[in-house]
């Protein structure tokens, strides 16, 4: 055998699992791009905000923190607002209450954003979200991964996957590979994957999600901005590089594939933020997408298939992958070697493959 894993994807998902295998056996990573996290962890709003989400995926995100923290550089402090009009009420106390924050006077987030137009009635902010450099992140598990001996091969898309005897032959970049075990962590094409291998798809649905750069509001310094949330995610608006990223938050179901951003999406989304501040919205300086992938029930798909021991997931991160990434790939190694999980027993049965099987 060529190796013991084979992982296949490139993102975030990908490059974390190997560095957890590496050290257990030999590890090749295929990516089919010309570069590591092209699509979805490329195109990602980094940030760290662990209450975002359903239970098992808070609890990954949680469970990730220690990781975040001893890893120097990695996080940077950001901070979270919600904004909304007054016919908001209830949808913005939920929301609040969800996030774990707390309500101040319109004033006080003018203090700290001060383009917040006469639209916005309600507030509220929170301290524990901080800015991910992406970046860093997946350097260091790269770093990791290598150490152990770790390859990884560029522009080598999966054409095809085959069972053998003791393993799997799979054709990458025109090259056979085997393998005695294939971590699945192609992104959207996650279900592809598996039916190449001979299994049943799971479901995965990619949503398209599209981001807009703009210069600074009025010319002011917004690095000390919080992220900013409309009511309900209607939209969201984050500093970025002396800039503004807006993004109209939309999820439009779309195939695989390498996304772009519509413009008349963006155009919406950009109208609903500037509904909320007082400054408009003049030029673009660039535009971009990514798809998100959830499974049917829009937690982490993660571990050894049940009806192919050999064939591990490590799928559907959703607008999750970075923030969950310390732990999901954790438990993605300890479920891959039969080790004990650190995760409750619930939580790692609600992550687990055979919930769909």
């Amino acid at each position: 055998m060529d190796c013991d894993f084979l992982v296949i994807g490139g993102g975030i998902a990908g490059v974390s699992a190997a560095a957890r295998l590496a050290s257990e056996g030999r590890v090749i990573v295929v990516e089919a791009e010309a570069a590591l996290a092209h699509h979805a962890s490329g195109r990602s709003a980094a940030l760290y905000e662990p209450r975002y989400g359903l239970a098992p995926v808070v609890a990954l995100s949680l469970a990730s923190e220690a990781y975040f923290r001893g890893a120097e550089g990695v996080l940077s402090p950001r901070g979270l607002m919600v904004v909304a009009r007054a016919d908001q009420e209830a949808e913005f106390a939920a929301e609040i209450a969800g996030f774990g924050m707390e309500r101040i006077s319109v004033q006080a987030a003018r203090a700290m954003v001060p383009i917040l137009g006469p639209e916005v009635a309600l507030a509220a902010f929170a301290d524990h979200a901080w800015d991910i450099d992406t970046d860093l992140l997946l350097q260091g598990f790269l770093r990791i991964a290598r150490g152990h001996g770790a390859e990884l091969r560029l522009k080598a898309p999966v054409s095809a996957i085959a069972r053998v005897s003791g393993g799997w032959e799979v054709t990458a970049g025109g090259e056979v590979i085997t393998a005695r075990r294939i971590v699945n962590a192609a992104g959207a094409w996650v279900d592809q994957v598996a039916v190449m291998a001979g299994l049943q798809a799971i479901g995965f649905t990619p949503y398209r999600r599209s981001m807009a750069r703009i210069p600074a509001p009025g010319g002011l310094d917004v690095s000390g901005w919080p992220m900013l949330f409309g009511c309900g995610e209607s939209w969201y608006a984050k500093p970025d590089a002396g800039a503004l990223i807006v993004s109209p938050a939309e999820e439009e179901l779309m195939e695989p594939h390498d996304a772009w951003a519509d413009d008349m999406v963006l155009a919406e989304g950009l109208a609903r933020y500037e509904a909320m501040v007082s400054e408009p919205v003049t030029r673009l300086i660039s535009s971009w997408a990514g798809l998100r992938t959830f499974a049917p029930d829009r937690v982490l798909c993660l571990g050894p298939d049940p009806l192919e021991p050999d064939f591990i997931w490590s799928a559907g991160q959703g607008g999750y992958g970075f923030q969950t990434s310390p732990a999901a790939s954790e438990l993605v190694a300890d479920l891959a070697l039969g080790r004990a999980p650190s995760l409750s027993a619930d939580m790692v049965a609600a992550l687990r493959v055979d919930r769909f099987r």
